[in-house]
């Protein structure tokens, strides 16, 4: 009697495969895909060279340049204080952090000491709008990740601060709030009141977004252990912010460098731990901001009260007739995203002979060929994302 084995056509066409690729019937042949420019993964007009075998990505090349519009050049034929609306447009996640670093630079050349109203208020915007380019930076890498929920948690919250920062200069993404010699008025009545309550209000929200997202368990399992920056990668290739904070090097101007009375504050520098996988992976950098925005809560609230004890200007009315001394100034801030730096040299007259902006973006993007390889094709969103680059910035 004759036995009759039943074997289904999955099992039956892998038995086939397994035939022709022992007999060399079946090559694989590499590709060059294109991820981008107008692709909603690369978080703006990036073009990346993907060289793929199959599902492996090979080689990662980034492609920038689409968003240059000559920032640089335009700060050599207009005043400073004219200049500080183009500094909205590199990083426009982080307008008052970049107005910042360019103020700070040109009050550094000339030798200008700004009221101490002004500094407060400053230190106020800024971490404020940490917090909303991180809750932006969190909400767009789930929907990266395949979450979407998260995000409009994220622009629920962003929504009220944008709220508070128009209050103040009636603007919601470019501020040009934070300018040459102070800012440019004072805070609303009540500000301090309603950004207090929001700030109550917002706190609690962290755990959620933790338990929605950080914690998730489909989430770390497309962050933990992919990306990795090794500590030595993250100096040889001149990291900062996040990105260098997430490979555990606990490096942040606003504690080694402290400008703007950041020495009169208490917090914390977050640091990568390798909790969830490998340390420096993409879980650990985007945790870092997380807890970066715990650590901004804890200084503008010692701002509020900083600033309720101070009268007087919040700027100094010599900012349109400043002459630009034959010397030059380089400063660099603590921005989001890492640090930004504004080289300003001046020759004698109103207008710099030279500006010079170094983006943060621009060199945490230079490793991503570095640790883009022998990936699969859906971990590059992943990495992307983690590094949290904005193109204004890359590409000025």
């Amino acid at each position: 009697m004759s036995t009759l084995t039943y074997q289904s056509a999955p099992d039956l066409l892998a038995d086939l495969d397994r035939d022709r690729i022992e007999q060399g019937d079946i090559r694989t042949e590499e590709m060059l895909v294109n991820m981008g420019p107008q692709h909603p993964a690369t978080h703006g007009v990036l073009r990346v060279v993907l060289r793929t075998d199959g599902e492996m990505v090979l080689e990662a090349v980034p492609h920038i340049g689409y968003l240059h519009r000559c920032a640089e050049k335009i700060g050599e034929n207009v005043a400073p204080y004219q200049y500080i609306p183009y500094t909205d447009r590199m990083d426009y996640l982080a307008g008052m952090n970049n107005n910042l670093a360019f103020a700070m630079a040109v009050e550094k050349l000339v030798g200008m000491e700004i009221p101490k109203r002004a500094v407060y208020i400053r230190v106020i915007f800024a971490e404020m709008n940490r917090i909303a380019s991180h809750l932006v930076s969190m909400g767009a890498y789930g929907l990266d990740m395949g979450a979407f929920t998260p995000f409009l948690y994220a622009f629920r919250e962003r929504e009220r601060i944008l709220d508070l920062f128009e209050s103040a200069c009636g603007a919601r993404l470019t501020y040009s709030y934070i300018t040459v010699s102070g800012v440019t008025d004072d805070v609303p009545e009540k500000f301090l009141d309603v950004l207090s309550e929001f700030l109550d209000y917002f706190e609690p929200k962290i755990t959620e977004y933790n338990d929605l997202l950080s914690f998730n368990h489909i989430f770390i399992k497309r962050t933990a252990n992919v990306g990795v920056i090794t500590p030595a990668d993250a100096l040889a290739w001149g990291l900062s912010g996040p990105v260098l904070r997430g490979s555990g090097i606990r490096w942040d101007l606003r504690k080694v460098q402290p400008l703007c009375a950041y020495d009169e504050f208490e917090f914390d520098v977050p640091i990568g731990d390798g909790r969830m996988g490998h340390l420096g992976d993409c879980w650990d950098r985007y945790f870092v901001r997380i807890q970066e925005m715990i650590q901004s809560v804890r200084i503008v609230r010692q701002a509020i009260s900083k600033l309720a004890g101070t009268t007087g200007d919040v700027k100094l009315k010599a900012a349109k007739s400043l002459k630009l001394p034959q010397d030059e100034a380089y400063l660099e801030v603590e921005c989001p995203r890492g640090q930004l730096g504004f080289l300003v040299v001046g020759d004698g007259s109103a207008i710099p002979y030279r500006v010079k902006a170094r983006g943060a973006c621009f060199c945490n993007l230079s490793i991503l060929g570095h640790i883009a390889r022998n990936c699969l094709l859906a971990d590059v969103p992943a990495i992307i994302g983690s590094i949290d680059i904005v193109m204004g910035e890359v590409d000025r």
